[in-house]
């Protein structure tokens, strides 16, 4: 059965962002970014292998915490053969201490069907990158938009946040029909280029400007047009 991908749907009751919208989101957070962006080291590379280790790695975790394990864990297992081959014993410890343990046995479980069935890569294609168990939409649209420069959406819990405060403002953010439209949002705002900086800026801009709590909206560059503005301090 072939894997589901997100294609952007619009409702009379929901409709979609229009031309003027999505352009002027997209250059004030490209702005926004090109001042505020942080300079992280899987930014500085497009090798896919990287990239999903810093993508898997930052589930639930704060960046802080990623980077010192980012590189002993890429030091340590530099290509998906040297972690399909290591013992699982190996590498949850060198996963210490970032928790949630099931991640290094998603890493290691990816490698080997890469190295089974993909001649030790990653490939660049959507559906064939979800058929890989441990590898969901998110990680999908990161891998894809990242490392193979593809205009691909992504939306994890800080662009979902953003989205929904920008551009829907009420609603269950939790609920799946509110996934669903905060996806098409999504697909539907991912310029044709640029999409590198633009899906880095949307993480970035949800964990340092309008976070869960205390978001800056004093000096957010969508306030005049966001609709939850403006939220408590």
């Amino acid at each position: 059965m072939p894997a589901r991908i997100h294609v952007p749907t619009a409702s009379p009751k929901h409709p979609l962002p229009s031309s003027s919208e999505r352009q002027r989101f997209r250059r004030h957070l490209l702005a926004w970014y090109r001042a505020h962006g942080r300079d992280l080291p899987w930014r500085n590379t497009d090798d896919p292998y990287h990239i999903l280790v810093s993508e898997i790695m930052l589930q639930q975790t704060q960046v802080d915490r990623v980077l010192p394990k980012y590189a002993e864990w890429l030091g340590k297992y530099p290509s998906f053969e040297i972690l399909a081959d290591a013992p699982p014993n190996d590498i949850v410890k060198t996963w210490y201490p970032l928790g949630y343990n099931i991640r290094p046995h998603r890493l290691q479980s990816i490698a080997k069907q890469a190295v089974a069935d993909h001649g030790g890569k990653l490939p660049s294609d959507a559906e064939t990158l979800l058929s890989f168990k441990g590898i969901g939409e998110y990680t999908a649209g990161a891998i894809r938009s990242f490392a193979f420069r593809q205009r691909a959406a992504i939306l994890d819990t800080n662009v979902a946040r953003v989205l929904f405060r920008v551009f829907v403002g009420k609603g269950d953010i939790k609920s799946h029909a509110m996934k669903k439209r905060l996806w098409a949002v999504s697909e539907a705002l991912v310029p044709h280029k640029h999409v590198f900086d633009f899906n880095q800026a949307l993480m970035d801009f949800g964990a340092t400007q309008c976070p869960a709590r205390k978001p800056k909206c004093l000096v957010c560059p969508m306030k005049k047009y966001c609709r939850s503005y403006p939220l408590a301090p």
